[in-house]
């Protein structure tokens, strides 16, 4: 079987439940997007959140698709980075319990990073990223043995906003002759760095994630053209339409398939957990079309709770439906 190599941020998330907006609007985070927070926001937030429920889960986006796929039996590992402090132990113990390698780089000053999502009525997350440790994840930290042994890199959006990073890792994976997949993470950090974001799409990218807003944030188009667009880039796109399920394109060919009816509870990591099924799907052996249906199997589950962590008998049931795919 393939195996896949993530790259991402090493993030702890700390998610809770909003009664109304108004949080969003006093600290002025864009609703539904991602924005890095210093000490005295993050100081802020955590004062303003203190008399709701808190739920803390092993989080980062490309970090959770790995853990899903980790549970799914897939060969897979990750590459991050964490500080010297409870917090990095836990995120490192979260990986290997579920059998992902751990290629974690550790900082000797810095703390592990927290995403703290603020949760909108209807589901909708905000994410305020405290990044410690993991947005020092440098170019030079990341070493050609890392990626030996590995077919696919997976590569997470919000690292473009290092761009020595991001691009290393790309091309460091094409000279070990993988495939390189990205999500493509925020449409707002699409749109602040437009013009590198479609250079390395066009250069790099052989599949890629996205959602609408991040979809018309690269293309200027409503999702299906968007998808149809993207095309032009990437061998195989996956446009996510939420709870009309997703579509999927390729030169040859389009297909819609729709979402799970669930009752969504927390949107956090649904887009994660659609990767990993999809990828999982992939290296199986299933049809496009197959895929997504299984990528939407997992985000359906992962919706129904808070924050991205599933009970091991919830897994077990997942992997009884896939097996009727």
């Amino acid at each position: 079987m393939n195996k896949i190599l993530g790259l991402g941020n090493a993030l702890t998330d700390v998610s809770v439940i909003l009664k109304n907006d108004d949080i969003l609007t006093a600290l002025n985070l864009p609703k539904g997007g991602m924005v890095h927070i210093n000490d005295e926001l993050y100081e802020k937030i955590q004062q303003m959140i203190g008399q709701h429920h808190v739920t803390i889960t092993p989080g980062g986006s490309v970090a959770n698709s790995c853990r899903a796929m980790g549970h799914l039996g897939v060969p897979v590992g990750f590459i991050g980075k964490v500080g010297h402090d409870k917090i990095g132990q836990d995120y490192a113990k979260s990986l290997t319990d579920v059998g992902v390698e751990n290629k974690l780089v550790l900082s000797p000053t810095l703390s592990s990073g927290v995403c703290t999502s603020l949760i909108s009525q209807e589901g909708e997350r905000t994410f305020a990223d405290h990044m410690g440790a993991s947005i020092d994840l440098k170019a030079e930290d990341l070493q050609p043995e890392m990626f030996e042994g590995y077919q696919y890199l997976f590569l997470e959006g919000y690292l473009v906003q290092n761009h020595e990073l991001i691009e290393r890792g790309a091309i460091m994976a094409k000279e070990a002759g993988m495939k390189v997949v990205m999500d493509m993470a925020s449409y707002n950090i699409i749109q602040e760095d437009h013009d590198f974001y479609t250079n390395l799409v066009d250069k790099y990218i052989d599949i890629i994630f996205a959602n609408e807003k991040e979809a018309k944030a690269f293309t200027g188009l409503e999702p299906y053209e968007a998808a149809k667009k993207l095309t032009d880039y990437c061998k195989i796109v996956i446009v996510k339409i939420g709870e009309k399920g997703s579509l999927i394109a390729t030169k040859e060919q389009f297909s819609e398939v729709p979402a799970q009816t669930v009752n969504c509870l927390d949107s956090t990591g649904a887009g994660d957990y659609y990767a990993a099924g999809f990828l999982y799907g992939l290296i199986n052996g299933h049809s496009l079309s197959q895929c997504a249906e299984i990528g939407s199997i997992i985000a359906a589950e992962v919706v129904q709770v808070i924050g991205t962590e599933l009970p091991q008998e919830k897994w077990i049931e997942i992997k009884h439906k896939i097996a009727k795919v």
